[in-house]
């Protein structure tokens, strides 16, 4: 076996920038998977759970199985950096046409396309996560050397977690807007009081958005009022609703702007004989027009429908691109230093050899539970800003929200995480992380009881949970590595391959279940249907009648409520399950892991 030598700052680039590429694709698939095909796509929640899980499942086989064959891969290019790259150019292919589902398909042809492509994408993510995790033992000392390159791979991956989290929502939006304002296919409709018969009230809205019983109905006589309306043709398809959510408009009433304002207009059908139109405006818009009994209003609203299908297509395939290159680079600038000398069990031996090595199923084990506590958060978080906080600015909220948890998670694994180590053990740090993420969600708790909307106040909780997540997702890694040796100690053979596949699996394993409760809760507490209603005119006239005799429904509140329980008492739970879990069983202390290195190095 040849000598090992020191890591290159080359070498640790190219390593740490291909983890940037790699949870790049991961979080872009984890965290808006769920929300492109069950809010954009509009396929059935529950079918996504399904479908996320099962697809999680089958991983339990093809993962192990991936990892056998890397451990039996011999080329004179390594083991490791062929399926790195095919792995990576198969993922990104197939991550494009996951998201770029066609917008022709639904019901059960957009279930099957969802599963084929989530599956795909599954299979072809193991094909490089698993050589990508299984190079670390390969080409670096155990003890301060592996640790620190766990360490910078896992900051370099909180980088590329958090840039997607922190860019997704703002790219898509501007990509989409950009391509379908642009595009020949869109349709321009216009209505006015000339040709249909259009009820107009203008309501006004408290300091908090909420509508009062200030309701002003003009009489079809003294309305004139012109609504153009500007989409897809899918945007005109089904029950003709638009608003707020769905459409960005702009209005003037008697040369009047909102500063503050909702709009919703319902088409009795596509030849739109009698529609609804209502404005939601501010005090001082409603003061401005109250006394005139008479309206004369201009409304353009462009339809966003195909906004977000359209931005998430094109993004994924430019996050496809940068995967590509970053891995481009691990490959070209990586090679093994030394030959790893691992056997290549059966299937069958292999489980049984994972069974046999209690440290790495106690620590798989714990990345399952952590992982699931953090991805049912952040599947929720986007229906929570769309549909909770909401306004006009949700998206806003959302990213400047996630700058601020990114850099949270980035800080702690590259400034927390390094200072806690010069005072503490990793174990100890472990049980800060999980204590840390605990009481952030206490808090999260308490803002949600108390019904808190400013997003500033969430910062709070935030910085204790995405402090944890980015400290605890080093100190993981490094855990596993180490189980490495302690497998070679106890079963006289090192498996990092089938290790490493492990963790693959149960971190996609985490995801497909944060999902199923994600898919359970929003079905549950109806969130996005109470944000998607099928308005029709009479429904909305109703809801008029409602306001103006100051009834009004908040169909929000439980629907919200729920939600908010969810984001929160589920992983609490999770997360106390882990740690008893975690304490009961891990014993690989620093002292214990120093007795291992020495026994290992007597036998060589």
């Amino acid at each position: 076996m040849e000598t090992k030598k020191g890591l290159t700052g080359k070498e640790k680039f190219a390593y740490g920038i291909g983890a940037v590429g790699k949870d790049m694709v991961y979080m872009l698939s984890a965290s808006y998977i769920l929300y492109y095909f069950q809010d954009i796509m509009k396929t059935s929640a529950i079918a996504m759970g399904v479908i996320l899980l099962v697809a999680r499942v089958f991983d339990a086989f093809n993962d192990p199985i991936m990892g056998v064959v890397v451990a039996k891969t011999k080329t004179k290019w390594g083991k490791f950096r062929p399926w790195l790259l095919i792995g990576t150019v198969t993922n990104a292919v197939i991550l494009f046409l996951m998201f770029a589902a066609p917008p022709a398909l639904d019901g059960k042809g957009l279930v099957a396309y969802a599963a084929v492509f989530y599956i795909l994408w599954g299979i072809t993510y193991t094909m490089m996560d698993i050589p990508y995790w299984s190079m670390i033992p390969a080409f670096t000392e155990g003890g301060k050397e592996r640790e620190g390159l766990s360490a910078l791979a896992r900051s370099c991956a909180g980088v590329g977690s958090a840039l997607v989290t922190i860019f997704t929502v703002m790219a898509v939006t501007a990509i989409g807007t950009s391509l379908t304002a642009k595009s020949a296919d869109n349709i321009t409709k216009q209505f006015t009081t000339a040709d249909t018969n259009i009820h107009t009230y203008v309501i006004e809205l408290d300091s908090d958005g909420n509508p009062t019983d200030n309701v002003i109905e003009y009489a079809s006589d003294k309305t004139n009022v012109s609504v153009t309306l500007v989409g897809s043709e899918r945007a005109f398809e089904g029950v003709y609703s638009f608003n707020t959510d769905n459409t960005k408009y702009e209005f003037t009433i008697n040369g009047v702007t909102a500063d503050t304002s909702k709009v919703e207009f319902v088409m009795d059908s596509e030849a739109a004989a009698e529609a609804g139109l209502v404005f939601y405006v501010d005090s001082k818009c409603y003061e401005a027009i109250k006394n005139n009994d008479s309206i004369d209003a201009d409304l353009t609203m462009n339809s966003t429908l195909e906004v977000e299908r359209v931005g998430f297509k094109y993004f994924s395939l430019i996050i496809g691109i940068l995967f590509i290159v970053f891995i481009a680079v691990t490959c070209l600038c990586i090679k093994e230093k030394s030959s790893v000398d691992m056997k290549t069990p059966s299937v069958k031996q292999m489980f049984k050899a994972l069974l046999s090595n209690d440290q790495a199923m106690t620590v798989v084990i714990t990345i399952v539970l952590f992982n699931t506590a953090t991805y049912i958060t952040s599947n929720l978080l986007i229906y929570f800003f769309k549909y909770d906080i909401a306004g006009s600015n949700w998206q806003g909220n959302y990213t400047l929200f996630n700058m601020f948890a990114g850099a949270m998670q980035i800080l702690a694994m590259m400034l927390f995480f390094p200072l806690l180590r010069k005072a503490f053990s990793t174990l100890k740090i472990f049980y800060i992380g999980v204590i840390a993420a605990i009481a952030g969600y206490l808090i999260l708790l308490g803002l949600s009881i108390a019904g808190t909307k400013n997003v500033y106040i969430f910062f709070v909780p935030g910085f204790f949970i995405m402090g944890a997540v980015g400290i605890l997702n080093v100190i993981c890694t490094v855990f596993l590595a180490n189980t490495c040796d302690y497998g070679e100690l106890k079963n006289g053979r090192r498996d990092e391959s089938v290790i490493f596949s492990m963790q693959t699996f149960v971190v996609k394993l985490a995801s497909g279940i944060a999902a199923l409760v994600a898919s359970v809760c929003l079905t549950i507490f109806n969130i996005q249907q109470n944000s998607d209603v099928e308005m029709n005119l009479s429904v909305l006239l109703s809801k008029v009648t409602s306001i103006r005799n100051n009834v009004v429904e908040t169909i929000d509140t439980s629907a919200v409520f729920g939600l908010r329980m969810v984001m929160t008492l589920a992983p609490i739970f999770v997360l106390v399950i882990a740690l008893l879990i975690f304490k009961a069983k891990y014993i690989l202390t620093d002292k214990k892991l120093e007795e291992i290195s020495k026994e290992l190095k007597s036998r060589s």
